[in-house]
């Protein structure tokens, strides 16, 4: 199976339970981020210049677990900035998965390898490690050299631990898709359990032109949904057919909710309005309709996971043609 028969379970009983009892709005993943501090200025990172003024702030490890324990998402992405500045970082992981929550842990792989040695593999523990193009490429983006092979060091070295990891690769304007399925058949050779993919978004707080319009999405797509047929994507296929222009979706906003130093971030992932002290609260404020394609400019472009892989969870149940496809998907 493409993903753990655990993850599988939790999600599926999860989701079975909301719709019986009808309860419409509902996390799939928490995005947690402790810290916004980062070892990077990575081009195109929203956050660091989003949150430049209260960067030094931190959550404290009472404050993470009772965000874990508010929302009700059996998905836990630990994010940030990079996480493994997080000073408390190793009893924060321990204390979600006693809690029987699956991790999604996100790091540029730059502190990974030395973290490693303290680290011991779970089942219900993933590894996300940024990759956005082979080396001059990649060390370009993350302004720093030498990234890239720190990065694929550390993977190897998780691999061999026995670590369940993927890898998260952005899609760029100038991106090269020869050059990214070269990277992708290298992190499989190195034993990569699966793929992300997305289009990069492009936050207000970012100067550079490095981001794709909707229509250059949707051209570029066209061939990451071939290389999908080739390798092991955990992006999904009614996803990829959407940034394909295949398929339309709405975005899901409250799908992936963001906790930060700052509190519940409203609206989404990528765009701040506001925060809120509960997540509760942010639920019951967000005035969840003004957002989305054709409602708010902000997200005139977005076609981003965070929003709309959420909507694919929502939309597999009203076709057989989607469900037979999800299934034989993650069965293979």
């Amino acid at each position: 199976m493409r993903f753990p028969l655990r993850l599988n379970y939790d999600l599926a009983t999860y989701i079975i339970s909301n719709k019986i009892n009808k309860i419409e709005k509902y996390p799939l993943v928490l995005m947690l981020e402790p810290t916004h501090l980062c070892n990077l200025a990575c081009s195109g990172c929203g956050r660091i210049r989003e949150y430049a003024d209260t960067i030094q702030e931190m959550m404290s490890l009472e404050e993470c677990l009772h965000s874990v324990d508010e929302c009700p998402a059996p998905v836990v992405t630990i994010t940030g900035g990079e996480p493994f500045l997080y000073p408390q970082i190793h009893e924060l992981v321990a204390e979600v998965l006693h809690r029987g929550k699956h991790i999604y842990f996100c790091t540029n792989g730059i502190l990974l390898e030395k973290a490693l040695e303290v680290m011991t593999p779970h089942p219900n523990f993933t590894l996300n490690i940024h990759v956005d193009g082979l080396e001059d490429t990649h060390d370009r983006i993350l302004e720093r050299k030498g990234a890239f092979k720190t990065a694929l060091s550390a993977i190897a070295k998780a691999k061999e631990k026995g670590f369940r990891v993927c890898t998260n690769t952005t899609i760029f304007k100038e991106t090269d898709l020869v050059e990214i399925e070269m990277l992708f058949s290298r992190l499989e050779e190195l034993g990569v359990d699966g793929l992300l993919v997305a289009p990069g978004f492009g936050y207000e707080a970012v100067g550079e032109k490095l981001f794709l319009e909707r229509r250059e999405i949707e051209k570029k797509f066209i061939d990451v949904y071939e290389m999908s047929k080739k390798h092991r994507f955990f992006s999904t296929p009614m996803y990829l057919r959407f940034l394909k222009g295949e398929k339309k979706l709405e975005c899901t906003p409250w799908g992936n909710p963001t906790r930060n130093p700052r509190g519940w971030k409203a609206p989404c992932y990528l765009i701040t309005d506001t925060h809120y002290p509960t997540f509760a609260e942010m639920m019951a404020q967000t005035d969840w309709e003004k957002y989305g394609v054709g409602k708010d400019l902000r997200c005139a472009q977005c076609m981003m996971h965070c929003g709309f892989e959420p909507t694919v969870v929502n939309e597999i149940g009203k076709s057989w043609k989607d469900m037979l496809e999800m299934m034989i998907w993650n069965m293979t």
